[in-house]
């Protein structure tokens, strides 16, 4: 989740008209109106002769990946030990520096509580919580404790073989020592990797043991005893493997344990990864990713990137060194940095994009970074590349430079003008290390940043190609208001973009840009309880909120993706927020991993890609839009409204059609409404289809359904077919449902 700028919205809500802004005066308009009498029905005419010139762009469904909270560690990263390095752990109070930088909780107490609250949260039973907090006291890292009760284990803070925190442990008899709860993927596989960086004076072997305490007979599940530490620092790696009669939901307890009276440790860090996991990631990631064509992922921020420096997550990873995570708090172990993104975009088959650090990094730094992925091993960094193992150039294609230094809570922030100086020392040193490369700018939000984009557009139109938009819209709404207000508002949305985003392309036309182009780099729905109410009056709750987590989400980003299409070309990407754990996407909990309704949806819009739009013209009802976010209810409007007019209106059923390269014919269809079922009436012209459509669609009752740990297929698609005469079909849509249909050809 980002921060916004809650100060000087600007918008003109305009919601009802006959045709969609084209993207060229000569291209067709892709939507066309008609009007519906009986709000019961609605008819969709496809006219397969009117066809636009630009292909539906591939990387409309891309996702985005940062480091914040358990996105890509504990998430996308099969490695399943919290706080692997044994960091100094500083939680954030969610308050910023005016450089933009998170600051910490200093206050005991407020420690205690939340390493209580995250501790609970990843499955700690309450019983070992008091000696998780005492553990911490006496210098053992976060998320460890004491092996066992009473605690016979002295523990200290250390110092690693190239520097930064490490952990010292003590032990007073044989099978004491260090551990953390954990949940393990027992689904999917039974053997776990583990890999150690010790050291000791005084012993030669130690123990790595995996419980389940209070469901096992003596002696544990597996253990595996590790021989040869001696006083140097070295690696050492075995296998723990969980018996096939074992439970697949229980928490098991990982130990690290002496194997002699008074022996002594230093360990740098431990991984636990499942045998199975790819390349470092994990298998159920990168498999459902894989499912859904996922064309483009962006990384690694976001906030965050504004204080990383790529060096630190490059090399041996015991170099790598930890550090405060300043955008969100928590700490940055730099396991997961460039080497291991580019392979987790090999594994899922996407293209990767890299935003670099335009807040507190160099333009020098960032024409390194691109050098490191794109040179040649002969070059200086293409060889460091070459000498962490990767020969093959990487050849990252899209930069974007910098992420939302427009606001304040960025760390370097700075003022538009401010930005304009920085992207053109950025542009001119990055494109100098590859002359290949596409850059984007930083623009602000269309929905109220237009000052920030005409200083951006006016300054350095010659230097732009793609500006980016962040499009987090909602804000915060109080308990009294009506959950399916905040739905309708929601889905008129992205009719507000479409109008705002023509504009925006028009500004760059008129500055001179060749070619402009939008990339929508950060995308979710932005709403927030503002507070819980009182019984009497307290109507949206947590649970009935549309969030990124519900099917209100997989709407909404279809009829972004509709109005993308319609604005061809200048719309190039969307990288959707984000990956796992954080906006829609995937959720992993306890090491199973689920999918929220929007990435069904994501992932049948994809096979739309490369496909050529036709004119379609839509007669249905509309519906109002309350304008009960903050986003839109404290709107300036930019012309005046009639007092009849403080409502504005969308259509219920929106689409889009396109033929795919083999003649087949798609329908993306959203019933966006909440009045009742609508039976639509698909009419075909030049165009000679098959006798049977295939339909997938995805609905359930309410807009703020969602899947969970405990019902992870709550609202998942269902296929089914229909029968098309006469150049017809007929459909049943529901409220709250979006479909993909493919209509063959006749053969």
């Amino acid at each position: 989740m980002e921060s916004r700028l809650a100060t000087a919205l600007s918008l003109f809500l305009l919601f009802s008209f006959t045709t969609a802004v084209s993207a060229r005066a000569s291209e067709p308009a892709l939507r066309q109106f008609g009007e519906a009498s009986d709000p019961s029905r609605a008819t969709l005419r496809v006219q397969a002769g009117e066809r636009s010139a630009y292909p539906i762009p591939r990387n409309l469904t891309g996702k985005f990946a940062e480091h914040l909270g358990w996105n890509i560690y504990n998430g996308m990263d099969a490695q399943i030990l919290r706080n692997p390095t044994f960091a100094d752990y500083p939680f954030a109070t969610g308050q910023m520096t005016p450089d933009g930088v998170a600051e910490f909780h200093w206050e005991r107490d407020k420690i205690n509580a939340e390493l209580r609250r995250q501790a609970t949260r990843f499955g700690w039973p309450d019983a070992e919580l008091d000696g998780l907090v005492q553990a911490r006291a006496d210098g053992l890292a976060c998320f460890w404790t004491r092996s066992t009760i009473p605690h016979f284990v002295q523990v200290s803070p250390d110092t690693g073989p190239h520097g930064g925190r490490a952990q010292r442990f003590r032990v007073n008899a044989s099978g004491e020592g260090i551990a953390q709860w954990i949940y393990l993927p027992l689904h999917r596989v039974r053997t776990f990797e583990f890999e150690i960086l010790v050291r000791s004076p005084n012993a030669t072997s130690l123990i790595v043991f995996l419980d389940l305490p209070g469901g096992h007979e003596k002696g544990g599940v597996d253990r595996a005893e590790v021989t040869g530490v001696s006083t140097q620092w070295r690696v050492f790696t075995g296998r723990l493997v969980v018996g096939a009669g074992l439970p697949v939901e229980a928490a098991y307890k990982f130990s690290i344990l002496g194997h002699k009276p008074d022996a002594e440790f230093v360990i740098a860090h431990v991984f636990l990864r499942p045998a199975d996991h790819v390349n470092g990631a994990d298998p159920d990631v990168v498999r459902l990713l894989k499912e859904s064509h996922l064309p483009l992922l962006r990384w690694p921020g976001g906030n965050f990137v504004s204080g990383y420096h790529w060096e630190d997550g490059v090399g041996p990873v015991e170099r790598r060194p930890t550090k405060p995570n300043y955008a969100w708090g928590g700490v940055e172990p730099n396991t997961f940095g460039t080497d291991e993104f580019i392979a987790f975009c090999h594994a899922v088959g996407c293209e990767p994009m890299i935003c670099v650090n335009a807040g507190s990094g160099t333009p020098e730094e960032a024409a390194r970074w691109i050098e490191y992925c794109n040179g040649s091993p002969r070059t200086p960094m293409g060889a460091r590349r070459a000498a962490n193992g990767h020969p093959k150039r990487y050849h990252v294609r899209y930069w974007e430079v910098g992420n939302e230094l427009w606001g304040r809570w960025q760390f370097a922030w700075t003022t538009a003008a401010g930005y304009v100086d920085r992207y053109a020392a950025f542009a001119s040193a990055m494109r100098a290390a590859d002359p290949g490369i596409e850059l984007l700018a930083c623009g602000a939000p269309v929905f109220w940043g237009k000052p920030w984009n005409d200083t951006l557009i006016a300054g350095a139109a010659p230097l732009l190609g793609a500006v980016t938009d962040h499009p987090l819209i909602g804000g915060d709404v109080a308990a009294t208001v009506d959950p399916l207000a905040v739905y309708r508002d929601f889905m008129a949305v992205p009719e507000v973009l479409e109008t705002k985003w023509a504009a925006l392309r028009d500004d760059m036309t008129k500055a001179g840009v060749k070619e402009p182009r939008l990339a929508v780099t950060e995308l979710q729905m932005f709403a927030h309880l503002r507070r819980a109410g009182d019984d009497a009056s307290a109507r949206l709750t947590r649970d009935n909120l549309v969030s990124p987590g519900t099917l209100a989400e997989a709407l909404y980003d279809v009829l972004i993706y509709h109005a993308a299409v319609r604005l061809a070309p200048f719309v190039e990407m969307v990288t959707h927020s984000a990956i796992v754990n954080h906006g829609g996407g995937l959720r992993k909990e306890r090491e199973r991993v689920y999918a929220n309704p929007c990435y069904y949806a994501q992932s049948a819009f994809a096979e739309l890609a490369g496909a050529t739009p036709v004119v379609t013209e839509i007669a249905a009802a509309r519906e109002h839009a309350p304008r009960v976010l903050p986003d839109l209810k404290n709107a300036t409007p930019e012309a005046p409204f009639s007092a009849a007019d403080t409502l504005a209106t969308v259509r219920v059923v929106d689409a889009l059609a396109a033929l795919a390269n083999d003649n087949t014919l798609l329908l993306s269809i959203v019933h966006r409404g909440t009045a009742g079922p609508i039976h639509l009436t698909v009419q075909l012209a030049d165009f000679q289809p098959g006798a049977t459509a295939a339909v997938r669609t995805l609905c359930a009752a309410v807009p703020w359904a969602a899947n969970s740990l405990e019902k992870p297929d709550a609202v998942q698609p269902v296929d089914s077919t229909v029968a098309v005469r006469d150049g017809k079909l007929e459909l049943d849509l529901l409220p709250y449902s979006v479909l993909r249909v493919r209509v063959p050809k006749a053969p």
